[in-house]
This record gives C-alpha cells, structure tokens and sequence, in this order.
C-alpha cells in the first residue's frame, strides 16, 4: 500500500472531509492532494503498526525529532497530532492531557491534539466521538482566519 492511513478500516479520509477540513473526500492514494487544502502530513515513523503501543519511546521522540524540524521550516499556524500520546512526547511537562487545541506552541505554530482515527482506539470508539474533535479543529481554523490569521 505504502499511503497514510490505508487500512480499509481507518476513517481518517472521512474524518477530514466529514468535519469540513477538507471540500472533497480524497482517497489514500491522493494524500498528496491534501497540501492543495492547506494540509500537510508527516510520518513520525515509518512503518506500519497495529497500534501506537508497537512503537517505542526512542522512536516517538525520533519521529517527534523531525516534526520538529519540519514546523521550525514550514511555519504552519498549527500542528495537530493524531493520537493522544503523542502530546506528552512532545511536551514532557505538559499538563493539558486529552484532544483540544494547547496551550504549549511548537515553534511558534498552535497545537492541537486529536484522536487517533484508528478503528482501534479504545478511548474514543465509534466515528463520531472522533469527528467531534475534528469539527472542532475544522471551527478553530475557520475562526483564526477570519480574524485575520492565514489558516494552513
């Protein structure tokens, strides 16, 4: 398969379109449409796993390494991270546990937590209680812009 979020069974592609970050549902193999919406996504690790618990501290904090890089080079306004336990390798310290906009920043860029799209996180089953979250993203970013602040 080789594409982001390509198990038949992730509602990633859905999530993004359903929530309004996207205006048309892309496949898998369009992942690279997504910068033509203002979006752009980086791997923090490059292979597939069933879950977030096959991966392994050092290689969170490698993968968390070169998001870092790409956002100190890109200046997005804002980052989000798909899955909740990436927040804390990101920032030790912080104290804002759970999805929702941060107060931390990342090199200047906002950050937002959301849940793992994953048919298999537990903590927020079902499609919907995912896309709450995506909705919210969704507003944040319409809001920002029209204050005035460009939405990337």
């Amino acid at each position: 398969m080789g594409y982001s979020f390509s198990s038949p069974g992730n509602p990633f592609w859905r999530l993004l379109h359903e929530s309004g970050l996207t205006p048309v549902r892309l496949e898998p193999v369009e992942e690279h449409r997504l910068l033509d919406h203002g979006i752009g996504l980086v791997s923090t690790v490059h292979r597939a796993t069933p879950s977030a618990a096959g991966l392994s501290l050092s290689e969170r904090r490698a993968g968390a390494a070169v998001v870092r890089r790409h956002v100190e080079r890109y200046q997005p306004q804002l980052v989000a991270l798909l899955g909740l336990t990436l927040y804390p390798v990101f920032f030790p310290s912080g104290k804002s546990r759970g999805p929702g906009l941060k107060p931390e920043r990342l090199h200047g860029s906002e950050m937002y937590v959301l849940p793992n799209p994953s048919g298999r996180n537990r903590a927020y089953p079902g499609f919907e209680r995912k896309l709450v979250w995506y909705r919210d993203l969704a507003v944040h970013l319409e809001s920002s812009a029209g204050s005035g602040r460009q939405a990337q």
